[in-house]
């Protein structure tokens, strides 16, 4: 799913630049507001999960690669402002130091995966599940997972698929990538609804499923991009029988 250098045109890769600025932006802003010096590591962790599951992808031909991403799992956990960053953290990384997306086309992977995949996930788990745990959440989770992925890979898809449109020589050549519409959007939307999407559902339900059982306090979070506040108010807040402290 990720967009080398070369796909897209100035034009579009300038476009998905000019959309992601004020969203790193205000990602950024409540981020800082909800995030505490003690959370700061597990934003690390979920940039450093989402790096590596995306590390495994496999080429697609007529398109570019596809991979299960973990989107949907760190937004369920830490908010999906939370997961818009951690997820551009390693977008970038592995743009700057593996090559694995294009510099000029970081504006337009972080908007499919950074911004489109947890945000539509977040929420259509939190519609699914109804704050409701046990199977259901877990149901949820999976859905999740599965729906949002295509939707980023469709978002890929089309963007491919415009570009012979918007970006043409004198003889009518395609100038960046050479599929149409007919092709780049099946062939990216169908190989993540075969595999991969099933890859992203059964990862992010297993997890959750998981952490339901073992550390049900991670499943507190209420959507307002903190992490385990309830976990923090437990060990802050002094109990109403504990002597004070002078």
């Amino acid at each position: 799913m990720h967009i080398p250098d070369g796909y897209l045109g100035p034009a579009t890769c300038g476009f998905f630049y000019v959309v992601m600025l004020p969203i790193w932006t205000i990602a950024s802003k409540i981020v800082k507001k909800t995030l505490k010096i003690k959370q700061v590591p597990m934003l690390a962790i979920a940039a450093a999960f989402s790096f590596v599951i995306m590390m495994f992808n496999l080429p697609i031909p007529g398109g570019t690669t596809g991979h299960a991403v973990g989107g949907v799992l760190v937004a369920i956990l830490l908010g999906p402002w939370a997961a818009c960053i951690a997820i551009t953290v390693a977008l970038v990384i592995q743009a700057l130091l593996f090559g694995d997306g294009g510099i000029t086309a970081i504006g337009a992977n972080c908007f499919n995966i950074a911004f489109v995949l947890p945000f539509a996930g977040y929420y259509l788990y939190k519609w699914i599940s109804g704050n409701c745990p046990g199977k259901r959440r877990v149901i949820a989770a999976g859905v999740a997972g599965y729906i949002a992925l295509n939707l980023a890979a469709l978002f890929t898809g089309i963007e491919f698929g415009l570009q012979p449109l918007l970006h043409r020589a004198a003889n009518g050549q395609a100038l960046y990538c050479p599929y149409g519409l007919n092709v780049a959007v099946p062939i990216m939307a169908g190989e993540h609804l075969l595999f991969f999407g099933w890859v992203e559902a059964v990862v992010t339900a297993l997890v959750v499923k998981y952490l339901q059982k073992q550390s049900p306090e991670l499943m507190e979070n209420k959507g307002d991009g903190s992490i385990f506040p309830t976990v923090l108010q437990r060990k802050i807040e002094p109990s109403p029988n504990s002597p004070e402290i002078l």
